[in-house]
């Protein structure tokens, strides 16, 4: 089972878990999972984010299906109000250079509430990771209590990283 299929199966338990105690996602949070694999040398770039929380910061209203985002009717404007939402609270740096984000995917999984946007971004090519950057402020400018849990694979040994309104970023070198 790769990396990417744990992290979501983890994800998810975590969802269903929390849903089972309280019915809607009480906490305010994101999964974002880095890879970097130096024999294909690639990085990959995936973020997990609750459907609610994104309405509420692109159409202010958690419960909207102005943007449809995964359906046959997903508005044509959805996908680049995320990337404009996304440039202004993630980055990823590598060796110092932002990486850019170009969406190659984009799921929803789970129901109701806990319905969760995964977006996978178009896997890059890095010769040598020296440095890794990561910004992840998602949604902190409407929560408080937002808490963004970052998991970072370099050839297989894995890093988390847990960044928020007053940790929004956090650099690692290699």
């Amino acid at each position: 089972m790769n990396l990417a299929r744990i992290s979501s199966l983890a994800f998810g338990l975590l969802l269903l878990g929390l849903s089972a105690i309280t019915h809607a996602h009480p906490l305010r949070l994101s999964l974002s999972q880095i890879e970097y694999k130096a024999a294909k040398q690639s990085l990959s770039i995936n973020l997990r984010l609750f459907l609610t929380d994104v309405n509420e910061a692109l159409v202010f209203d958690p419960y909207s299906t102005q943007l449809s985002f995964c359906q046959t009717n997903e508005a044509p404007e959805a996908e680049r109000l995320l990337l404009e939402y996304l440039a202004q609270f993630f980055y990823v740096e590598v060796n110092g250079e932002k990486v850019g984000l170009e969406i190659e995917r984009k799921e929803l999984s789970g129901k109701g509430d806990n319905t969760a946007l995964g977006v996978t971004f178009v896997t890059h090519r890095v010769k040598d990771l020296v440095s890794l950057e990561v910004k992840n402020a998602v949604f902190t400018d409407l929560f408080f209590d937002q808490s963004n849990i970052i998991y970072i694979y370099t050839n297989g040994k894995p890093t988390s990283l847990m960044l928020n309104k007053w940790t929004p970023s956090h650099k690692l070198e290699f």
